[in-house]
């Protein structure tokens, strides 16, 4: 499936939903890596991220949904990535999505909510693959110096006990 311009455009009068998500990394040496997560039936990887339930903060929806669909319990938070907006997968509703950076030191997490997805793969930051979702992509690519500073300083300050 093509996700072209028409994911992005917002139709007059369209449900919206509020959605928070998450960049995973980890550090492998003098790499970094990301996580990304599959649904299962689909080879395209997406940024694990999921709708906030009622009386939920931002913050606990995105760790919930990404400990749901890629796993991931032992989550530092790092920074806040930012917002993207298109149209749902079924492109019935406007997704408003928020995104935050996390560090990780788990290597083989399961999905919990294993009908659905299946586990996330690792990928060096800078030779990502093709992703599902283009917007997901430009971000990360986008922040891609943000991510290595944020990462940088984040292992100063524990270093030198500051954190």
């Amino acid at each position: 499936m093509l996700i072209d311009e028409s994911w992005y455009q917002k139709p007059e009068g369209i449900k919206k939903r509020t959605s928070s998500g998450g960049v995973i990394i980890r550090r492998e040496d003098e790499r970094v890596l990301l996580a990304l997560a599959r649904h299962k039936g689909y080879t395209g990887y997406v940024l694990p991220k999921g709708g906030v339930d009622k009386g939920e903060s931002l913050l606990e929806a995105a760790q919930r949904e990404i400990e749901e669909e890629a796993g991931f319990s032992d989550l530092e938070l790092l920074a806040d990535l930012g917002v993207l907006e298109r149209l749902s997968f079924s492109k019935t509703r406007w997704i408003k999505t928020h995104y935050y950076l996390f560090l990780t030191r788990q290597i083989n997490p399961q999905p919990t909510e294993t009908e659905r997805h299946v586990e996330p793969h690792w990928f060096d930051l800078e030779t990502l693959p093709t992703m599902f979702w283009p917007e997901q992509q430009s971000l990360i690519e986008a922040k891609k110096e943000f991510i290595l500073e944020t990462l940088e300083a984040f292992d100063q300050a524990q270093s030198t006990g500051q954190r």
